[in-house]
């Protein structure tokens, strides 16, 4: 098996809010084999470590767009 992250499965998961291509953190997640709670516990803890504008939150209405 191997690790490496094919782009055909990152491209897939790419979703297009307020006009910027994005990865939402469950999408995250599972590519990376780690819980949604280990991504958003990573970026809490180092934010600074992630460029402006990098993570947004979404709104209910984006969110709903999105299930």
């Amino acid at each position: 098996m191997s690790n490496v992250i094919s782009f055909e499965e990152v491209e897939k998961r790419v979703c297009v809010i307020r006009e910027q291509q994005m990865l939402i953190d469950r999408d995250v997640a599972e590519l990376y084999g780690v819980e949604t709670k280990d991504i958003n516990r990573a970026v809490k803890n180092n934010p600074d470590k992630f460029p402006d504008g990098y993570i947004v939150s979404l709104n209910k209405k984006e969110w709903d767009s999105l299930t």
